[in-house]
């Protein structure tokens, strides 16, 4: 039995500028991200910059727990790495911390555009999902390993 096709052209969808500004956000700050850690990582392993906790240490702590970790070598925990980040072992949470914006920056690219076209429903998920990733990144939701 053959399967009739429809004479009718195909539709496609169509971006808008808006998903098109986010996406190439979201792929420029994807390239940076990786360059950094890339970056950071090199920096780390080749001693060019010191680290806080010095490479060959390390290993003694992998059977440990995190808070073990953190009290032996006295290490920031939560936002508070980024007064080391002059250390190459520290480094490499601004790419981390870029990566993880990224979805914040691209959401309040998008919220404006939502709410110009009265998408209530996308307004509200796109204002829930910036709430929800702002209070973890400021440790209020999610616990970690802190």
């Amino acid at each position: 039995m053959a399967v009739e096709r429809s004479k009718a052209a195909p539709q496609t969808a169509q971006a808008s500028p808006e998903q098109i500004l986010y996406a190439n956000i979201i792929n420029v700050g994807m390239i940076t991200g990786m360059v950094l850690l890339v970056i950071s990582f090199f920096l780390y392993v080749t001693g060019i910059v010191q680290p806080y906790v010095p490479p060959e240490q390390i290993p003694s702590f992998w059977t440990g727990k995190a808070h073990e970790f953190l009290a032996a070598t006295h290490a920031p925990h939560g936002w508070g790495w980024f007064s080391y980040i002059g250390k190459s072992d520290y480094m490499n949470f601004i790419g981390i911390a870029l990566l993880a914006g990224l979805s914040i920056l691209g959401y309040l690219i998008l919220l404006p555009a939502y709410i110009r076209r009265k998408e209530g429903i996308y307004s509200f998920l796109v204002i829930a999902e910036i709430v929800v990733l702002v209070l973890a990144a400021a440790g209020i939701v999610g616990g970690g390993g802190h």
